[in-house]
């Protein structure tokens, strides 16, 4: 597994659609782009902005049940990717039981930065997301290209 973290939140230049973008914590070649729903990227941004809603969101709200249920995310894990789409688990420990929920990626990543929990990807994950360069069409190429040159002021824009 390698550790990751959360580079900001895009969009995608020809769906328009919210990209979260984890890169390797220890290394600058390694990133994953997941694409997600514009509620979840917003909740996302709004955490790594530190903003604090009025009353608690649904990440909040879960947070709090877990924190008063006595539990604590430990880490959340990427761990598959069948059919396009991207699997994960929320690692939580309450006492000396150790639950493991299903999840979606983009949920796992805001539970995670809710609890300051790291975020991992499986290896298998990072191979089956690999775009091969022989085999690479137009559309691919732009979009990795887009992705190699992300400069950290595209992430100040926001998502509208």
């Amino acid at each position: 597994m390698l550790e990751m973290v959360v580079h900001g939140i895009t969009l995608d230049p020809v769906s328009q659609m919210p990209i979260v973008v984890l890169k390797a914590k220890d290394d600058d070649e390694t990133v994953l782009p997941i694409w997600i729903g514009i509620f979840e990227a917003d909740s996302i941004l709004r955490q790594l902005q530190n903003v604090e809603p009025p009353r608690p969101m649904t990440y909040e709200l879960m947070k709090n049940v877990i924190t008063q249920m006595g539990g604590v995310v430990d880490k959340v894990v990427i761990n598959d990717l069948r059919d396009s789409t991207y699997y994960a688990e929320v690692h939580i420990l309450q006492g000396n039981n150790r639950l493991i929920i299903d999840s979606r990626p983009s949920d796992a990543i805001n539970i995670a930065l809710r609890f300051s929990a790291p975020i991992f990807v499986e290896e298998s994950v990072l191979e089956k997301s690999r775009v091969p360069k022989p085999e690479e069409d137009e559309e691919k190429k732009k979009l990795r290209e887009w992705l190699e040159n992300i400069k950290p002021e595209d992430f100040e824009k926001g998502l509208g």
